[in-house]
C-alpha cells in the first residue's frame, strides 16, 4: 500500500490554480514594493499590482533576463532589506560578472522542502544513504542537494565532486544507496567502477542526476556499469532556488514541477508567443513565494515542452519533459539552425557508438566544417568504424540536413568531467 506523501501535495485543478493567482498576486505586489528594478520595470508597462485580476494577467508583465541580474551586480531583483538576507548563491558563468542571488531565510526552508519532494518521488526512504557529489560554496548544488536530504531523513555523505578515490571508497565501506551528481560524474564514476571490478561491492540502487543536457544512451551507460535499479533526472537553476524545482517520478514519463511554487510558461523563444501544448519552447518562470530575489517571468533559456496527459504514479503536479537544450546554444552551421541535442539523437540509431561525443566546427577559407568525434561501444573493436562513421554521416544529412565528418575513437579517448561535458568547441572565429 503507497505511503501518505509527507512532502508532495495533492492538489486539485481548482487548488492549484487558486495558489498560483495569489501567488502571482503577492510575487508583483512585493517585488513592486521592495525592488526599485521591478517598480521601473512595471511603471514602464504601465502596471500596478491591482491590475494583476487573473492568471491571464501574468502575459502582461514584462520579462527578465540574465542580463538584468548582471547589470544589477552585485544583489539583483533584491526586494527585501539587506539585513533579511541570510545567505547568497552565484551561477557558474565563465563570462562577465555572476548572477547572484539572495535568499530569506523562509527562502531557505521553502528550498529545504522543494528538495525534499525529489527525494520522495524518487522513492527514497530515511533509510537512504546519499552520497553529494556536485559543487559546494557559492554553487547552489551541493547545498540544495544536502539541505533537502537532511530535511527528508535521509543521511547525507558530503563529498563534492571528483576525489575519484574517496568517492569509491565511501561507496563501498558505507554502503550508499543513493548517488547524486551531473551525469558526466556518474559516467565518470562508473567507468571507474569497471575497471577496478567494484561493482559487486556497492550498494548503489539509484542516482539522482541532473545540470547538463544527456542522451539515452549516456544514461543507460551510466546505469550500467554503476549496477543500478533506475536513475532519476532532476531539474533547477541558481535564479530559481537552485535543484530540487522538479524531479522524474518513478513512472520515469516526465519531470514533476513544483507548480504551486512558481509558475511555468512555455514561450517561442522568436516571438515570445505561447506555443501550443506539447510543443518546444522556451521555459518561463514567475516565483509565487520567493522573498529575496523574486523572478517575474525569468527567461531561462531552456528548452522543453509541457507533458499534458495525466502521470501514472499518480502526482498531481504536473510535468514537463527532461530539458532538450538550450535557446542560445543553437548552431549556425552552412545556413542551417542545429541543436546539439538532434545530432546527438542520431547516436540512438547506432549500437555501434557510445554516449560520448564532441562537435568541433571551423572554417577554411571561408567555408565552415564540422567533425564529429564520437566513442565506440566498450568492447567493440575497430573494424567496423569506416562503414559506421559513413552511415551516420548519411543519417545526419538525411536527418538535419548538412554534411559532417563523423570520426569513431577508442573508448574514453574523449575528455572527461566532474561537472558539465562541453560538447561543441567552436573554433570558426579563428579562422585568419
Amino acid at each position: 500500500m503507497a505511503q501518505t506523501p509527507r512532502f508532495v501535495p495533492d492538489l486539485s485543478a481548482e487548488d492549484l490554480a487558486r495558489t498560483q493567482l495569489n501567488g502571482l498576486k503577492w510575487t508583483v505586489a512585493h517585488a513592486f514594493a521592495g525592488s526599485p528594478f521591478y517598480r521601473e520595470r512595471l511603471n514602464d508597462e504601465g502596471l500596478e499590482p491591482g491590475d494583476i485580476k487573473g492568471l491571464d494577467d501574468l502575459g502582461r508583465l514584462p520579462f527578465t533576463s540574465a542580463n538584468d541580474l548582471k547589470e544589477g551586480y552585485p544583489l539583483p531583483l533584491l526586494s527585501v532589506p539587506q539585513q533579511d538576507v541570510v545567505r547568497i548563491h552565484a551561477s557558474s558563468g565563465t563570462t562577465g560578472k555572476r548572477k547572484v542571488l539572495s535568499y530569506t531565510q523562509k527562502d531557505i526552508e521553502v528550498w529545504k522542502d522543494m528538495f525534499a519532494r525529489c527525494y520522495e518521488l524518487a522513492g527514497l526512504t530515511v533509510l537512504d544513504r546519499v552520497q553529494i557529489c556536485v559543487g559546494y560554496g557559492l554553487w547552489t548544488a551541493g547545498s540544495g542537494f544536502q539541505l533537502g536530504c537532511e530535511r527528508f531523513g535521509a543521511m547525507a555523505v558530503p563529498v563534492g565532486p571528483g576525489l575519484l578515490d574517496i568517492q569509491l571508497q565511501l561507496l563501498t565501506d558505507l554502503a550508499t544507496t543513493c548517488l547524486c551528481s551531473t551525469a558526466s560524474m556518474a559516467l565518470l564514476l562508473g567507468e571507474e567502477v569497471e575497471r577496478q571490478g567494484l561493482r559487486d561491492k556497492l550498494a548503489l540502487k539509484k542516482c539522482i542526476f541532473g545540470s547538463e543536457a544527456h542522451t539515452p544512451k549516456m544514461r543507460r551507460r551510466f546505469e550500467q556499469a554503476l549496477g543500478l535499479d533506475e536513475s532519476f533526472d532532476i531539474a533547477g537553476m541558481t535564479e530559481l532556488y537552485g535543484p530540487g524545482t522538479g524531479i522524474e517520478c518513478q513512472a520515469h514519463e516526465g519531470i514533476h514541477y513544483w507548480a504551486d511554487l512558481y509558475i511555468l510558461e512555455i514561450l517561442d523563444p522568436a516571438t515570445m508567443a505561447p506555443v501550443a501544448p506539447g510543443e518546444v519552447g522556451e521555459m518561463v518562470v514567475t516565483t509565487l513565494c520567493k522573498e529575496a530575489s523574486p523572478l517575474i517571468r525569468y527567461r531561462t533559456r531552456d528548452l522543453s515542452r509541457l507533458l499534458p496527459s495525466s502521470c501514472a504514479c499518480g502526482c498531481s503536479l504536473p510535468r514537463h519533459d527532461k530539458i532538450l537544450g538550450r535557446s542560445d546554444d543553437m548552431i549556425i552551421f552552412r545556413g542551417v539552425n542545429i541543436y546539439p541535442g538532434q545530432i546527438a539523437a542520431v547516436f540512438e540509431k547506432f549500437p555501434a557508438v557510445s554516449s560520448e561525443y564532441q562537435i568541433q566546427l571551423t572554417r577554411e577559407q571561408g567555408l565552415d566544417h564540422m567533425l564529429i568525434q564520437v566513442e565506440r561501444r566498450p568492447g567493440d573493436t575497430a573494424g567496423q568504424d569506416p562503414a559506421t562513421a559513413k552511415a551516420m554521416e548519411a543519417e545526419i544529412s538525411k536527418q538535419i540536413l548538412v554534411r559532417t565528418e563523423v570520426r569513431i575513437l577508442d573508448p574514453g579517448e574523449l575528455p572527461r568531467t566532474f561537472s558539465k561535458t562541453r560538447r561543441v568547441l567552436d573554433e570558426r572565429d579563428k579562422d585568419g
